[in-house]
């Protein structure tokens, strides 16, 4: 339980600064302590998916709350991708309930190389090659957010990553990019934690204390401390230059996804 109390500090706090959700540190770290209490090898992936979903729901509603008051969120960018992140991550979910532990490692991993890719160069490619480009309509943001939607439910996130790269290269300007990622991540995690319950009520093998694949002592501690620590992190995102820590936790989640390959 101290382990997901400190956890939930560590993502909160990130998930308020850089907009990330907390799902790129948890799945990693809920994968290696389920490891280490026993867990069945065939249900950690899944489980550490399901949870981190979870655990999402309650920094993001403080972070985009934080970032609502501060006038960073764009509404209009939420309600338009809303449709598309509903059928992405519910088609997500179903996804991975088919799909086995090696392929969800490796495609976790995989996407971890491209999170630290993004974080070190993306921005920056972005605002090189981006010239008078604005967002797309409605169709436009309905799709991304489909696309989204299908591989954050794979990935144990909250999507933030996706559309702070989408959004800062339609020219949104970056604190108002990681305010509105707050705000999308919100019925994202919803309706991925609903789906990775109702596929994981199919398997009677899963640990006691778990609603399908959410494990509620992981979700409690972590939502504990996340809640009350990601409006300061969302706080600071107004006034730091973000893009040394952006560097040292890229280098962080690299470690921990390598980890997390080795130990799952």
């Amino acid at each position: 339980m101290l382990i997901y109390l400190l956890a939930g500090c560590f993502v909160g706090f990130f998930a308020g600064l850089l907009g990330i959700g907390g799902g790129a540190v948890m799945v990693p770290i809920l994968s290696l302590t389920f490891v280490a209490r026993g867990f069945s090898s065939e249900h950690v992936i899944h489980m550490a998916l399901a949870t981190s979903m979870a655990t999402i729901l309650p920094g993001a509603f403080a972070s985009a709350r934080t970032h609502h008051k501060l006038g960073a969120v764009n509404w209009l960018v939420v309600r338009q991708m809303v449709p598309g992140i509903l059928l992405g991550t519910a088609s997500g979910t179903i996804f991975a309930y088919f799909s086995n532990t090696a392929f969800l490692k490796s495609f976790f991993v995989a996407f971890i190389c491209f999170l630290a890719f993004q974080m070190a160069f993306g921005v920056k490619l972005a605002s090189r090659f981006q010239r008078d480009r604005g967002l797309p309509g409605w169709l436009g943001m309905a799709v991304f957010g489909t696309v989204m939607g299908f591989v954050s439910a794979l990935a144990g996130i909250g999507g933030a990553v996706l559309s702070i790269l989408f959004l800062t290269w339609c020219n949104v300007r970056l604190h108002d990019a990681i305010g509105t990622a707050a705000a999308i991540g919100l019925p994202l995690a919803f309706i991925g934690t609903i789906g990775f319950v109702v596929t994981g009520l199919a398997d009677p093998a899963l640990p006691k204390w778990s609603v399908g694949y959410v494990y509620l002592p992981a979700f409690f501690g972590i939502a504990l401390t996340s809640f009350f620590v990601a409006p300061y992190g969302a706080r600071l995102a107004h006034r730091l230059p973000v893009d040394t820590l952006k560097k040292i936790f890229m280098l962080f989640l690299i470690a921990l996804a390598i980890k997390m390959a080795i130990s799952v």
